[in-house]
């Protein structure tokens, strides 16, 4: 079984839309696009490489894989791998792929199947629309986000749709120079509940 892993930019209060650039999703009148840039060090790209390295292959919603689709193929210098590795996009209206090694994910069924399959893990950039499904699914094993100091009050956030009880244990947990949590959690098991009293 392959896991899923959900890698965010977010910030303080969730927002997890446009992180990288003001005509990213300007979706909802969105005027805050580029959020991270004023935080992004030399130790958040060290960070951000070691997790775009190693071995898996790649879940995204259909939003995320046409930018990555529109920049990646001819930009993979600063993503070396991103062209040989498998893209699955999750979409019920896509009919064709011009980026190579792009397998379109139709419904829960065949990401069930695709989850239970033998192979790389699966690492889920943005996609907000998808992670709403994973988590409600409980697809989701473990989250590695970025939170940046920084509060927008409004935009898409990461827990938008709701998630189901689920607990996370911490595994790693780094802070930059600017600020920015790279925080790591796994899985672990059902909510546990108890007095403090």
């Amino acid at each position: 079984m392959r896991k899923i892993i959900v890698l965010e930019f977010m910030t303080l209060d969730g927002v997890m839309q446009a992180p990288g650039g003001p005509k990213e999703d300007t979706s909802g009148n969105f005027k805050y696009g580029g959020w991270t840039a004023p935080y992004f060090d030399d130790m958040s790209g060290k960070e951000m490489g070691k997790q775009m390295k190693g071995k898996y292959d790649l879940l995204l919603g259909r939003v995320t894989y046409d930018i990555f689709a529109g920049y990646w193929p001819e930009h993979a210098d600063g993503w070396p791998q991103v062209n040989k590795i498998t893209k699955y996009v999750v979409s019920r209206t896509l009919k064709g792929t011009t980026w190579k090694k792009t397998v379109v994910i139709h419904n829960n069924k065949e990401l069930q199947k695709l989850k239970s399959s033998t192979g790389p893990d699966l690492q889920v950039y943005g996609s907000g629309n998808l992670v709403q499904t994973l988590l409600k699914n409980d697809f989701v094993d473990e989250l590695w986000l970025k939170i940046f100091p920084v509060t927008l009050g409004k935009g898409k956030r990461l827990f938008q749709g709701g998630a189901i009880p689920a607990a996370f244990k911490l595994t790693t947990c780094k802070t930059s120079p600017s600020g920015v949590l790279f925080a790591n959690y796994k899985r672990a098991g059902a909510v546990k509940t108890g007095s403090v009293a």
